[in-house]
């Protein structure tokens, strides 16, 4: 599907509703734009959120593997 889109006075642009169906974007969706030798190009994409971990966050970790090492270890003792 080929079609022109409007650049309004804030920059931004709307991607029709066609468009949009047969990308399968949804309200909140995110698009990921190229700069290409060919133009821009969009793309939906999907993102997922990363976590990270200060000292003492790892070190809940930590203990929390410890506690669990040795649970198995008795577990395996009375077998």
């Amino acid at each position: 599907m080929n079609t022109t889109i409007q650049i309004n006075s804030r920059g931004t642009l709307t991607i029709p509703k066609a468009l949009r169906k047969n990308l399968g974007l949804d309200k909140g969706g995110i698009v990921h734009a190229e700069n290409t030798k060919d133009g821009i190009m969009l793309r939906p994409t999907v993102t997922f959120p990363i976590e990270i971990y200060t000292d003492d966050r790892v070190k809940e970790f930590d203990e929390s593997d410890s506690e669990l090492e040795s649970l198995l270890r008795k577990k395996r003792k009375l077998k």
